[in-house]
């Protein structure tokens, strides 16, 4: 596999992992840097993806919602790694740790284009959900681990 699944641990990683997380989740739609951030950051579980040259390529969050739910938030990958498996093995890795957390369901609202992507991974669509800037239609998925 030419990546690893890790927690960012240093300053510096979780510098590397907020500023993928905005490059790909908030700069196209102009927003600010500090908008793909919110102030449950330290109550989650981080990931990262990176490659041999140890660039983070993928992103990924687990947040709590309650004892038995857990929520996928901020996952993306580098469009120059997408379908190479990155965005599965963050998933697997977040399934696992919820898991291990005893949390027995996820839930994520996903963009639009993403739905399939969450539906080969075994979540389904609930409903939809909200409108992100006006323009990005998500919907709510869930799975039962």
């Amino acid at each position: 596999m030419p990546f690893k699944i890790i927690q960012p641990k240093t300053e510096d990683e979780f510098k590397a992992y907020f500023k993928l997380r905005w490059k790909l989740l908030r700069a196209p739609w102009n927003q600010p840097e500090g908008s793909e951030s919110d102030e449950i950051e330290e109550q989650c579980f981080h990931l990262i993806a990176v490659d041999e040259c140890g660039d983070i390529i993928g992103v990924a969050r687990l947040q709590f919602n309650s004892k038995s739910e857990a929520q996928i938030r901020y996952m993306a990958v580098a469009r120059s790694h997408e379908r190479q498996g990155v965005g599965r093995e963050l998933i697997n890795a977040l399934e696992k740790h919820a898991a291990t957390t005893e949390h027995s369901m996820i839930v994520l609202d996903a963009r639009e284009p993403a739905v399939g992507f969450y539906q080969k991974s075994g979540y389904q669509v609930l409903e939809k959900s909200y409108l992100l800037f006006d323009e990005i239609q998500h919907f709510r998925m869930s799975k039962m681990l």
